[in-house]
């Protein structure tokens, strides 16, 4: 244990002098409002967890004013190799993608070729006439799927905010989602191109317009960013965002010297497999608008604090002022429903009885009551299946990443209150 306590010790990185140039800044938690004496409860907590072997590593970073107060490392990049957690430990983010896809799309929209309320079939002709999938049973009890034509078509806003009644086959069984995974929707070999072609022949679950429904809305505008922009997507957020922001590692493709950082889950009897995994061995050729990028704590924070500055980040303007309030909204209708899926998001479920909403991309908090993890009211936020989570806070100025890998869901959830309430008992 002795040992285990010393190496934990060696791994633990505080950043506070000099970095390299794509870098946030670095200040003293007091200078920032935080409590030193306080986020060493955090530090204490992750640690003993990796010890205990709950968890494999992470690294944590909260950012505050613009300036990095906090960024730790914990643990192992990959438990089985005992390699240690390093700052730059890259990750696969899985649907904390997606806020960044949205981006990629609101700078198509800034620049006029693109409208949220086009129909998704002006860019994407094979989604016109789409069908809707509806279970009935039939006299012997068994489910059937009767089809009917969608009352209307997808907006590109149905896409952003998961009301286009596309669904994700893999976390569920209904008659649709078996249709999902027979046509192979998630294969990490097909192109955005040949998903869409997957897409078209396949029903929907809901009405458009009528649920929020988790899914592969933000995959297929990725593939609009791939026509509109004129560039795979892959290339799109590495030339157009990633590299203009100093996201050195953020890309859906590693070289050889990135997948040495690669962080690992560790092994749990009946953990499930990664919903999002990432083969070095055999590269994926689809970029995963939903949910394939691989990035750091340091990459997503810069992204996060653009975000915050209201679309620029060191002289870098990706959005407008205006397009990230439009981004950073609640989007869903009052009478839109929810799909059986939305109570597993946990924290992050854009349900009423939590207060929270629905913007393009992520998660909103509307209330400063009914959730169960502190906030603020306008607070914005995402995780991903594979284990990252990260929020916004616009009135504390303040920006929180949590990269870690592990597949099980009750863990996610645990470690994002975790984290959520030990960062908020650090304001001074």
């Amino acid at each position: 244990m002795r040992k285990l306590v010393c190496f934990l010790a060696a791994a633990l990185l505080t950043v506070t002098g000099p970095t390299l140039a794509s870098s946030l800044a670095k200040a003293k938690p007091e200078a920032v409002g935080l409590s030193s004496q306080r986020l060493q409860r955090l530090t204490d907590t992750f640690n003993a967890d990796v010890a205990s072997g709950k968890i494999p590593g992470a690294v944590v970073l909260i950012a505050r004013q613009g300036k990095v107060a906090y960024l730790q490392t914990f643990g192992f990049q990959d438990r089985a190799a005992n390699s240690i957690m390093r700052p730059d430990s890259i990750f696969r983010i899985a649907s904390m993608t997606k806020p960044i896809t949205i981006v990629a799309a609101l700078m198509l929209a800034e620049e006029g070729k693109l409208q949220l309320m086009d129909p998704a079939s002006r860019y994407l002709p094979q989604l016109t006439n789409l069908q809707v999938g509806v279970e009935i049973k039939d006299g012997s009890g068994e489910r059937r799927l009767m089809i009917e034509p969608a009352r209307r078509e997808i907006t590109v806003q149905d896409l952003m905010r998961h009301t286009s009644g596309m669904t994700y086959g893999i976390f569920g069984d209904s008659l649709v989602q078996r249709a999902y995974r027979a046509a192979g929707t998630m294969d990490d070999q097909q192109t955005n191109a040949q998903l869409i072609d997957k897409l078209a022949q396949l029903p929907l679950a809901f009405q458009p317009g009528a649920a929020f429904e988790y899914g592969m809305s933000n995959d297929v505008i990725g593939r609009i960013v791939e026509v509109q922009g004129g560039l795979d997507l892959n290339r799109f957020i590495v030339e157009r965002i990633a590299r203009p922001l100093g996201m050195r590692d953020t890309a859906f493709l590693l070289d050889d010297q990135q997948t040495t950082r690669l962080a690992q889950p560790q092994a749990a009897p009946g953990a499930p497999p990664m919903v999002i995994g990432y083969n070095p061995a055999k590269p994926p050729k689809w970029f995963s608008g939903g949910g394939g990028l691989l990035s750091t704590a340091e990459d997503y924070a810069r992204f996060a604090q653009m975000l915050l500055n209201g679309g620029e980040l060191d002289g870098v303007r990706l959005l407008s002022r205006k397009s990230v309030e439009l981004m950073t909204s609640n989007h869903l209708p009052p009478d839109v429903s929810y799909g059986a899926f939305t109570m597993e998001l946990g924290l992050t479920a854009p349900l009423p009885q939590y207060g929270q909403g629905y913007g393009l991309g992520i998660g909103v908090r509307q209330e400063a009551g009914r959730s169960m993890v502190p906030g603020s009211v306008g607070d914005y936020f995402w995780g991903g299946a594979t284990g990252p989570y990260f929020w916004v806070d616009p009135q504390e100025k303040l920006v929180a990443v949590m990269m870690l890998q592990a597949s099980d869901i009750q863990l996610r959830t645990y470690y994002r209150s975790l984290l959520r309430n030990l960062v908020y008992q650090a304001l001074r």
